[in-house]
């Protein structure tokens, strides 16, 4: 924050005031203490950021200001003041009033938000209708330019659309756009950049800054990222186990840290460029959280098996979807969601999918996986071409090929407690008893970070990052020999990100396991990767060693990705967060688009760039 922003901060009264606040949950006849004495202001124009890790109270804390929480299982008590008005006094009928229209919140899981039974137009249209005169094809003019303003393509075509045609990268746009129709007083930000790749990501904070000038709104950002703490916050509210332990300037705690559970998130971090001169994958330091002291990070073995048959290999994968439109609905174009891709996987390897949201990442690896089934090209598992299988085969082939959902609640039957998700395909593969299988459940519990006795609770009951570690659990759970892992570790804190991460090393070298990890966060990428595919419009447009293709990027895509990466230091914070990346091109062809053929040149051994 500069001298003349803390000065004018000074001078006016806080949009938010938070104080003494306390949240607690009815469990088993006992009010349980979630959020204690948290207080804090959020003055006009102002970004406040509470960080911490998955569980500590984050969300817990927006959904209190917000008075979301179910009346009979929660009690709320403090002052949440918006300007002169104290909300938790507030009539219900006047609370609804000001959600969406003075307070808009961006919410963790964009899927779980959004109606699946209305398009995004209709989505986004309704929440301007609900708080202005506009009509209907005013309405319908401004989502247009709401859904252009977050960089969704071809907008026009799309406001029809439903949202399980989006990547979750664009489902959280569609949210961000809703959210911004009112141009509310105080925008409440829950992670809403952890599902968007690092262009995207720079380029939604650079939004959420015009805003702030254009309109003076405040800011409350809920992350565990410290890069994107550092790049946009004024000032930071760190909270460990519901409490709030240190808050000050941003540029403070990141240079003089007080609190041990703040130098450990600090300390937990991946920066980019840091594996220069190292070959393999990297293990992330683990941090004592009550000392803030870390041990040295250590590279791995060398698990890469260089001389049997790949255990994985892609040939020429292509899946498009057609679009049809007008009044006989004819086919008027088809979205190239991946255009022949090859490449191939051995055991104890990871090669890493990066690339923006749309690009055809996870298109990728669900239609390795037959989720999704491609037109054409071949997936060969050691050897055998598992897309001339039968239902049968292609059963038994996936204890050999797991995956790793992108959006943790969505991938979980919240009607079975988190032990039955994860027992269930023990169970179903029939691997071993039912008793078995709990142990199985408690053993893979406690392997990413949580206890056997959750085994008992169900998905709701858990933060988003906590979710994602129990799809983790489930997937491991088999012992496959290939994972697909799409955006396994994007929505959980740095601390437990990096615990999971150096489970997944561990089990490689154990398992000699293979990963294609599919990610959008290239400091992880480069963490983890032994080799790179970056995807652009659903090709590759660059593949090869890690260290080679961080080390000398060729493709100007690529360059663009790294030169997008938050920086976890508030002095190195870019006026525009986002770099010049140019205009996001559509993946949608004219019907009778003839694809051309994509060259490749070898500029270093095992290193292609495309033509």
């Amino acid at each position: 924050m500069t001298s003349e922003k803390i000065a004018t901060v000074g001078k006016h009264e806080p949009v938010l005031s938070v104080q003494g606040l306390s949240t607690s949950f009815l469990v088993d006849g006992a009010w349980k203490p979630v959020v204690d004495d948290v207080s804090f202001d959020v003055h006009p124009g102002e970004t406040v950021a509470i960080v911490g890790e998955s569980g500590s109270g984050k969300s817990v804390t927006s959904l209190s200001i917000m008075r979301l929480l179910q009346k009979d299982t929660s009690r709320i008590e403090g002052s949440i003041r918006l300007g002169d008005r104290e909300l938790l006094t507030l009539p219900e009928e006047k609370m609804r009033r000001i959600r969406g229209n003075e307070i808009a919140m961006i919410f963790q899981e964009p899927m779980t938000s959004l109606n699946p039974l209305f398009t995004i137009g209709d989505q986004i249209s309704e929440a301007l209708l609900c708080h202005s005169q506009m009509s209907k094809a005013d309405a319908r003019a401004e989502t247009i330019r709401l859904l252009e303003k977050v960089r969704i393509p071809s907008a026009v075509s799309r406001f029809d659309e439903y949202p399980h045609r989006f990547s979750g990268g664009m489902r959280q746009r569609v949210m961000i756009a809703m959210a911004l129709a009112s141009r509310p007083k105080l925008l409440i930000a829950d992670e809403p950049t952890t599902a968007l790749d690092v262009t995207i990501q720079g380029q939604i904070l650079d939004l959420i800054k015009t805003l702030q000038e254009e309109e003076g709104t405040s800011v409350l950002f809920i992350t565990h990222d410290m890069g994107v703490v550092a790049e946009i916050s004024d000032r930071t509210v760190v909270m460990f186990r519901g409490k709030q332990v240190e808050t000050g300037q941003t540029v403070d705690i990141f240079r003089q840290s007080k609190h041990p559970y703040t130098r450990a998130l600090l300390s937990a971090v991946p920066v980019l460029g840091s594996m220069q001169g190292y070959q393999r994958p990297l293990r992330f330091p683990i941090v004592d959280n009550a000392t803030g002291l870390s041990e040295k990070p250590v590279e791995v073995a060398d698990t890469v098996d260089k001389v049997d048959v790949p255990v994985l290999e892609v040939k020429g994968l292509t899946k498009r979807f057609e679009i049809y439109s007008g009044f006989m609905s004819r086919l008027s174009g088809r979205v190239h969601a991946v255009e022949d891709v090859s490449f191939d996987l051995r055991k104890g390897e990871t090669l890493s999918l990066v690339g923006e949201s749309g690009c055809g990442k996870s298109t990728t690896g669900r239609a390795i996986m037959r989720l999704t089934e491609p037109d054409s090209g071949e997936v060969l598992v050691e050897g055998q071409n598992i897309l001339a299988l039968d239902k049968q085969a292609m059963r038994e082939m996936r204890r050999t090929v797991q995956m790793i959902f992108q959006d943790p609640y969505a991938s979980l039957n919240p009607r079975m407690t988190v032990g039955a998700a994860i027992a269930e395909p023990y169970i179903e593969h029939r691997l071993g008893s039912t008793r078995d299988a709990k142990d199985v459940v408690a053993d893979m519990l406690e392997k990413v970070g949580l206890t056997p006795d959750m085994a008992k609770r169900y998905p709701h009951e858990f933060s988003g990052g906590q979710r994602q570690r129990i799809c983790i659990a489930r997937a491991l759970a088999l012992k496959p020999k290939v994972i697909v892992a799409d955006e396994s570790v994007s929505a959980l804190d740095v601390s437990i990100k990096a615990q999971v991460i150096n489970l997944m090393l561990d089990l490689q070298q154990s398992l000699d396991l293979a990963f294609l990890f599919i990610s959008h966060d290239m400091a992880v990428v480069e963490r983890v990767s032994h080799r790179v595919a970056v995807m652009y419009l659903g090709e590759i447009v660059e593949i090869g060693p890690r260290s080679s293709v961080f080390e000398n990027p060729q493709h100007d895509y690529t360059r663009k990705l790294m030169a997008a990466v938050p920086v976890p230091d508030p002095d190195r914070r870019r006026t525009k967060l986002s770099s010049e990346t140019g205009e996001l091109k559509s993946p949608i062809r004219p019907a009778d688009f003839a694809v051309p053929l994509r060259e490749y040149r070898e500029v270093s051994p095992q290193h292609f760039v495309a033509l």
